[in-house]
């Protein structure tokens, strides 16, 4: 019997891509760089089975491109908006994602980002590289006292929630804005306000929500204008909740004391771009899950959704809830006759 046709967008940790390997024919991609739109195109044709990364843009062209025999679209993100879930739906293509399995990786990278901002570690490392440290100085690069500082989080998901738990170490305040949020958890110390509440009132503020229509600039110039001029800015969710364009502005004329950035629009961030010349900005190359425990469960999940969407089987209890609240984010409404293996999306 022959193995189901399969297409890798990247190489991926072993942890999975063995699994892949023993069960189906796989096409990899090998370069670092992700496939050209027709490359893409030209590999997914006649597969039964897609794998791909969050730099993938997978719609409806290229669900079409592949045939009526494609049966499972599995992204190796905690991500989906680099997939047309509409139109995996009506195609009746599962689609699955990789949550909670970098949830701890993306919390500390986040808090990682907090100090190094606040306390201005970049900047001090590159005044001791450049010679300019000549002696100890009472003034030299103040940053932001942690302890007592109010943390604002913009999506209170599954790492937001980590985020907060490692705010309680730095004895913080932390509030956060949650549109969706059904009931507060109450074994986390955090006060639920509105949006505007939260710009006004936080010392530092951290992005956790997915990037949608509502989310696509919601930092814009108008939020800024909000902010204390003395708060730090962090985002580890995706680069289009931030208008880079305004953030430049806010932090060039110190409007804003600081931004740590792991993602930005677009990726990578080109050389030529204006943020580069700032000192008060920490950039980060999209490494938040990048530990080698988070990226081989991704691996091993990513592996896990692909298999069992070419095997038909998309039941599993342990995750219903989790899909039902990233279908009603998304608008859809959940099929309730169906179960869902690990995290799948779209509706089969």
């Amino acid at each position: 019997m022959s193995k189901p046709k399969v297409f890798v967008t990247r190489a991926i940790s072993e942890k999975g891509f063995e699994l892949i390997n023993d069960f189906c024919d796989v096409d990899l991609w090998m370069d670092d760089l992700p496939p050209s739109r027709e490359d893409l195109l030209q590999r997914v044709r006649g597969v039964d089975g897609l794998l791909c990364l969050l730099t993938d843009r997978i719609d409806g062209q290229v669900m079409d491109a592949s045939g009526q025999q494609l049966k499972v679209i599995s992204n190796f993100a905690v991500g989906f908006d680099n997939i047309d879930i509409n139109s995996a739906t009506a195609r009746k293509i599962p689609v699955g994602n990789t949550p909670d399995v970098l949830t701890d990786a993306t919390a500390d990278f986040a808090f990682a980002l907090i100090l190094s901002v606040g306390r201005r570690l970049m900047e001090g490392e590159r005044y001791v590289r450049n010679g300019q440290w000549k002696t100890w100085g009472p003034m030299l690069l103040l940053g932001i006292e942690m302890k007592g500082a109010t943390l604002g989080l913009v999506g209170f998901g599954r790492i937001g929630k980590a985020v907060a738990r490692r705010a309680m170490g730095f004895d913080m305040r932390v509030i956060y804005y949650s549109p969706h949020e059904k009931k507060p958890d109450p074994d986390i110390n955090a006060t639920r306000v509105d949006f505007e509440t939260l710009l006004e009132e936080a010392d530092i503020i951290s992005l956790h929500t997915p990037l949608t229509t509502e989310t696509r600039h919601l930092i814009d110039s108008e939020a800024i204008s909000k902010m204390k001029p003395t708060v730090v800015l962090i985002n580890s969710s995706r680069g289009s909740v931030v208008d880079l364009d305004a953030l430049y502005e806010a932090l060039k004329f110190n409007r804003i004391f600081g931004a740590g950035l792991d993602v930005t629009e677009p990726e990578p961030l080109p050389l030529d771009s204006p943020l580069l010349t700032l000192d008060n900005i920490v950039i980060m190359p999209h490494i938040a899950s990048a530990s080698k425990t988070a990226r081989d469960k991704m691996s091993w999940m990513a592996a896990k959704n692909l298999i069992a969407g070419l095997e038909g089987i998309t039941c599993q209890i342990v995750s219903i809830h989790r899909c039902i609240n990233d279908l009603l984010t998304q608008g859809l409404r959940p099929c309730m006759s169906k179960l869902f293996f690990y995290n799948f999306l779209s509706l089969t």
